[in-house]
């Protein structure tokens, strides 16, 4: 065991038996190695089950071109530069991917991060100063919380953050009448919320936004690929506007990869590029993913029946769970929340899923309110009809046993 002494800082590791009790329980959900990926199948536990907890929307992870790509990137750079972009962390393909990711946006300039997460820190946390303010959706994603308090934190407290409810306007309208009319405003939103499924109301929010002088920093990691005619997303999806002064992507969902980028005015960019602690102080995106990536832009922009099929999937499958009694909320994408209410029912549900061929991601409190526990399904394009409806009829089955249906 442990040294422990009598003023241990780390006593709460010791104390922390939550894990610990749900593993011996049996319905321990998380942290399941994948043995094989077979695209919209993986083996868990020596057993295949359909994945439908993935965020790889548009399946091409498993891109034989892709794949390939990332081949002869390594061939060419290596497997790392094992420096930061600011010093000897630049790549040529690092400024092609951002030019390429410029244009597939329509913004002036874009910057490459190693991760997505590391792209909502570095960005926002970058752009706040002291004395201004900026208003995040209550629902927004924890990178994009976490940006806000590092900026927080960099001020020594004067950045101002105040939540506005959940994709409404109206509510976001009466926090910014409230605020001195002379301080700088930064709204910040999801463009698809990662748990509920839903599309932000983003035409709304950029008319509050002209109000009240303020900017908008949209996050598009759930939303490129998915929305809109051939994959750019949210503002394609609302008629092709700009309605975002910055926005943030990331290659972990549809890109099939792992990094991130923002994009905007290149005056803007190249601010951030210079003050981002996230960026300047970690080792630079590795040309693998930057070929890769690369390789599944290609891909977005030439061959859009992947976003189209995608969007089929997503109404089908929304379209049936209601028809089936399941609770969707608000969804509207490819992210379809089971919502269950209770954390013993949801894991429950999962474990049983699970051992009938099925993998979904469990959320429970505290991630979420305790009376909205769900199972968060995700789908991708690669999902043949057949096991939709394999999914569709086993959680009917075991939902029916729980009583959630």
């Amino acid at each position: 065991m442990a040294l422990q002494y009598a003023m241990d800082i780390f006593s709460k590791c010791y104390d922390f038996k939550d894990a610990e009790t749900v593993r011996k329980s049996g319905f321990y959900p998380y942290f399941i190695p994948i043995e094989e990926n077979r695209g919209s199948r993986v083996v868990m536990n020596g057993r295949e089950v359909i994945m439908i907890g993935s965020n790889n929307y548009l399946g091409l992870s498993m891109d034989p071109r892709v794949q390939e790509a990332a081949k002869k990137a390594v061939e060419r750079f290596g497997t790392s530069c094992s420096g930061s972009r600011l010093i000897n962390g630049t790549f040529t393909q690092h400024v092609e991917l951002e030019n390429r990711l410029a244009r597939f946006v329509g913004r002036e300039a874009a910057l490459v991060f190693t991760a997505g997460y590391l792209a909502n820190l570095g960005a926002i946390s970058a752009v706040l100063g002291r004395k201004e303010h900026v208003l995040s959706d209550r629902y927004n994603h924890a990178s994009i919380v976490d940006g806000i308090m590092l900026a927080v934190g960099l001020t020594g407290g004067q950045v101002r953050m105040h939540r506005f409810h959940h994709n409404n306007p109206e509510h976001l309208e009466k926090t910014l009448a409230g605020l001195p009319a002379d301080e700088p405003k930064l709204i910040v939103t999801d463009g698809v919320f990662s748990m509920e499924g839903d599309i932000a109301r983003l035409p709304e929010l950029k008319k509050v936004a002209d109000r009240y002088q303020a900017r908008i920093y949209l996050d598009e990691a759930h939303s490129l690929g998915v929305l809109g005619a051939t994959g750019r997303g949210i503002e394609e999806h609302y008629g092709g506007g700009r309605y975002a002064d910055l926005l943030m992507g990331t290659f972990s969902k549809s890109f099939g990869g792992i990094g991130g980028f923002v994009a905007g005015d290149h005056t803007v960019i190249d601010y951030i590029k210079h003050m981002s602690r996230p960026l300047i102080f970690t080792a630079s995106m590795p040309p693998a993913m930057l070929g890769a990536v690369m390789a599944t832009l290609e891909i977005i922009e030439n061959e859009p029946e992947h976003t189209r099929r995608l969007q089929q999937i997503a109404r089908y499958m929304i379209k049936e769970f209601k028809a089936l009694g399941f609770k969707v909320g608000v969804a509207e994408t490819p992210i379809i929340p089971l919502l269950i209410g209770n954390n013993d029912k949801t894991f429950m549900f999962w474990k049983a899923l699970f051992e009938n061929g099925v993998y979904a991601n469990p959320i429970v409190s505290p991630a979420v309110p305790p009376d909205r526990s769900l199972l968060r399904t995700s789908y991708m394009s690669i999902h043949t009809d057949a096991e939709l409806d394999q999914v569709l009829s086993t959680c009917q089955r075991e939902g029916a046993k729980l009583g959630i249906i």
